[in-house]
């Protein structure tokens, strides 16, 4: 499981490019808004009514959405003048003044019902208020209180549910009841947001307050669902040690509290003192570990210092780096490493036509954003701690928190605080970057031994990139014999001959064998896996099966799996392109045949209810689904998208019993002898 939507981003247009744009404007001031909100799970009946106090300033547009016909607005005792509709949602117009403009507000309405079926890609654009007594969530960027739309603010919430439901939104707790009348409970920003989130639901909650570094209390709390008590203990401890690791890493935790909530549909968010998690998510073993300690450490990076609007969203790279790799590093170099390589497989996946400069990332929409923006981003700030040494890159991520604490942040503020600790300039090394498409594909053109002038071996290597502007350090491993020595070369610019002294005659040269480059993995390094088909636009489908039932299973399949859907193709037209196959067992293998392509599956399939696994085609990457049934096309539809850095997979029972990657191989260049005239 990755954050689906780790933190809330509203309206972030494409980067300017890093030291040569306009610098960002300044954020204008915050709204103050007094909120009490009323939720009827049962009716799915919403009343809310308060006060926004907006800052003296130009004239204003207050947005509401569309579904809360019965809404006022006034001010000074007259209502506000209504305003063309802004993007379905309801508007009125806020006249200038130079004095606070406090606006009196009712609204009521009725919200949409809970949708179990949403699997994790529907929630990443689903931002309907949804309710049932299961639970109920309303997003901050779903219009389900007026507001000034990405206008910071701070802000004071009443909430009152019916016996039986209990609901928060991000902030302090300062008062709670639970009786037999209902629950009511209120809350407080501490800090400036941009947006309120509501959950709701049947839930249990467990409590424990700790100590933070700063010796200040702190409440954590578990919402769960009924089933999940059990968890509650094993996740304040894994908070609590969370909160520990990133106060001592950063700096102080900037709220009294933090809440792990339960939803009933595939959720991952992160808000300000609170994680928002799926129930089955919730159930996975390692989630305490993994991603909930990056829910926690957008706490500091995303709802702490937020991405500056039209620059870029940095936030979800560093906390890939600093939560889900720290996460690996702790378990040993060889698991870093597994992950390292998972998100140059994911890199080499992407298509040309879909990467772009890190500047234009905003939020997760598809795989191919989640790539830019999480692989990609963390793989070169990765690179950048390697250029600039480990306790300067911490160092500049204690100054970016002091100085940008609640405040936007840009890529440009990022790269000052981190020229500050290494005392040099970055902008050649992340400026490319930034603001250009581009993964390097790097090559050892060939390696010359001849004698060095000192008598011992001197090698001969030459090394391309076909890009022009990264500056690459390029890591190199010399082998003889039982013996291997790393070398690191300086590569700008299209190719560079450097001569290397060594210790012993090498037999051959790797290309950085511990994948620390950002850069575009070669054949034998990179197997394929789905995520190969799930980012190509150009994948198309065939299905092997006459039966209606069977291609509508595969078509919902194939609508689940890509980020685009697919062209048909006939079953016994050539192979021009990534293609997605499923059949049954004995027509994909007579297919496969035909095809000229290996017919040997995933080991341990002989018994499998259905199994999946790539291969290299003539044109492009295929993926092979053996299924027999079309309810058997159907159980594979929830656990594919999940498994996208996987080769293969085998599935027993309705459950994932075997996966995994093909072996790959490290780029290797043999040293050849300088023949003499």
């Amino acid at each position: 499981m990755r954050a689906a939507r780790a933190v809330r981003i509203l309206a972030l247009g494409l980067g300017l490019g890093l030291g040569i744009g306009a610098a960002a404007a300044p954020e204008p001031a915050a709204v103050d808004m007094e909120l009490r909100v009323s939720l009827d799970p049962a009716t799915r009946l919403l009343r809310g009514d308060g006060v926004l106090r907006i800052p003296p300033g130009p004239t204003e547009t207050i947005v509401l959405d569309g579904r809360y016909a019965d809404a006022r607005l006034q001010w000074r005792g007259a209502p506000l003048p209504s305003a063309p509709a802004v993007a379905g949602q309801q508007a009125w117009t806020l006249p200038a003044s130079d004095s606070t403009r406090e606006i009196e507000a009712a609204w009521a309405g009725r919200l949409a019902p809970l949708d179990r079926s949403l699997d994790h890609r529907d929630t990443l654009v689903h931002n309907l208020p949804v309710t049932s007594r299961e639970g109920s969530y309303l997003p901050a960027d779903s219009g389900w209180y007026p507001a000034i739309a990405e206008r910071p603010m701070h802000y004071r919430v009443e909430l009152r549910l019916p016996p039986g439901q209990r609901g928060l939104v991000p902030g302090n707790l300062v008062e709670e009841r639970d009786d037999a009348n209902g629950y009511l409970a209120r809350f407080i920003s501490p800090r400036e947001g941009v947006g309120i989130d509501l959950m709701a639901g049947p839930y249990q909650v467990t409590e424990r307050i700790v100590t933070s570094l700063s010796a200040r209390p702190l409440r954590l709390r578990t919402w769960f669902l009924p089933g999940l008590e059990d968890l509650a203990a094993g996740y304040l401890d894994a908070v609590a040690d969370h909160l520990r690791t990133y106060e001592q890493w950063i700096g102080p935790y900037p709220h009294d509290g933090f809440s792990v909530v339960a939803s009933p549909t595939p959720t991952g968010f992160g808000m300000p003192s609170l994680t928002y998690l799926g129930a089955d998510v919730i159930r996975l073993p390692f989630i305490r570990a993994t991603s909930l300690g990056h829910e926690v450490l957008h706490n500091w990076w995303g709802n702490g210092v937020r991405p500056a609007p039209g620059r870029g969203n940095w936030t979800e790279g560093l906390t890939t780096l600093m939560a889900d790799y720290h996460a690996r590093e702790r378990e040993g170099a060889e698991a870093a490493r597994e992950t390292r390589i998972g998100w140059l497989r994911d890199i080499t996946a992407l298509p040309p036509e879909r990467d772009a400069g890190l500047e234009t990332f905003t939020a997760r929409t598809h795989g191919a954003s989640h790539i830019l923006g999480y692989q990609k981003t963390a793989m070169l700030l990765l690179m950048l701690r390697d250029h600039i040494g480990r306790a300067a890159f911490d160092t500049g991520l204690r100054a970016l928190w002091q100085t940008h604490a609640f405040r936007p942040a840009s890529w440009d503020d990022l790269r000052r605080a981190w020229e500050g600790a290494a005392g040099r300039d970055l902008g050649a090394f992340m400026e490319p970057w930034l603001s250009r498409a581009g993964i390097p594909t790097v090559r050892v053109e060939s390696a010359e031994l001849a004698p060095g002038p000192s008598g011992r071996p001197l090698v001969r290597l030459r090394l391309s990139q076909d890009t022009t502007d990264r500056v690459l350090r390029v890591p190199l491993v010399l082998r003889a014999g039982g013996h291997a020595w790393e070398e690191e070369v300086l590569l700008e610019g299209a190719a560079r001959t450097v001569d290397l002294e060594v210790p012993a005659t090498p037999e051959e040269v790797v290309l950085d064998p511990d994948a620390r480059l950002l850069r575009r993995l070669g054949a034998g390094e990179a197997p394929p896996i789905l995520r190969d088909l799930m980012v190509d636009l150009r994948t198309s489908l065939r299905v092997l099966s006459p039966e209606q039932g069977y291609r509508r299973a595969a078509r919902e399949l194939a609508d689940r799996l890509l980020d685009a859907p697919p062209g048909d193709q006939s079953p016994s037209a050539a192979l021009d392109g990534p293609t997605l196959v499923v059949g049954p067992r004995a027509a994909l293998r007579e297919f496969l045949r035909e095809a000229g392509l290996e017919e040997q599956g995933p080991p341990g399939a002989e018994d499998a209810d259905a199994m999946a696994w790539t291969l290299r085609g003539p044109a492009g990457a295929v993926l092979a689904i053996a299924a027999d049934s079309d309810a058997t096309v159907r159980a594979l539809a929830r656990p594919l998208p999940h498994l996208g850095r996987q080769s293969w997979l085998v599935m027993q029972g309705g459950r994932v019993s075997a996966r995994g990657i093909w072996p790959s191989r490290p780029l290797v260049t043999p040293v050849q002898a300088v023949q003499s005239e």
